[in-house]
């Protein structure tokens, strides 16, 4: 693919006065989601300022670390209130994903209860973490445009939702799981868009062009 199609195809999709917010709540990845939004020619503010966020056209909800502690660190700021009252297209990325389920096994974790699900680890005869490429399937709804089946996506985890009536991609690792989720305004994904080459970079334009 050359360069000038690249560029057309990831043309930057008009937002409103609200922008894109991505929730700073000291979880891992915010900067490198931060440069993946602007490699599609955008900014985006990273705060927990309840507002702000309430108020933003896109909202972020990345995450890298263990789910109890990012927990804990929600809601020292009261955003584990917040979150769930969003109106406008909400995407959860990683340990985000994961804390939008009902509860996570690690930690003992009760969620957000955004998606009825329940995150499990995998089984100990795999090794885990998952590091590394894997591809996606079954795929629905408008943040898949543009992506094929069994496109391949980096992923890095040793816990994961199964398969369930909001999913919307699987990935298979011993068992097919959920590797993107929906209801509502409210998006998930496992794998991380903003190291999945083209195909990343390709669905989080997708999310950005979704109307809230």
């Amino acid at each position: 693919m050359s360069d000038n199609k690249l560029k057309n195809e990831l043309e930057a999709p008009p937002l409103g006065a609200g922008g894109i917010t991505i929730i700073d709540y000291g979880a891992g990845n915010i900067q490198s989601i931060k440069f993946a939004v602007q490699r599609l020619g955008f900014e985006a503010v990273l705060t927990s300022d309840a507002e702000e966020i309430r108020a933003a056209d896109k909202v972020i909800f990345p995450g890298v670390g263990e789910a109890s502690s990012a927990m804990k660190m929600l809601k020292s700021t009261g955003l584990e209130k917040v979150i769930p009252t969003l109106k406008q297209p909400v995407l959860g990325i990683c340990l985000g994903m994961q804390l939008m389920c009902d509860y996570c096994e690690e930690g003992d974790t009760t969620g957000l209860g955004i998606f009825d699900a329940q995150v499990v680890k995998f089984n100990n005869k795999l090794k885990v973490p998952q590091i590394g490429w894997n591809h996606i399937f079954d795929l629905k709804s408008e943040l898949f445009e543009g992506i094929n089946e069994k496109e391949y996506v980096y992923l890095v985890h040793s816990f994961y939702i199964p398969e369930c009536e909001e999913t919307i991609a699987s990935t298979e690792y011993g068992v097919e799981y959920t590797s993107a989720i929906k209801k509502n305004n409210f998006y998930g994904v496992q794998f991380h868009p903003e190291k999945s080459s083209n195909a990343g970079e390709k669905i989080l334009q997708n999310f950005l062009k979704i109307e809230g």
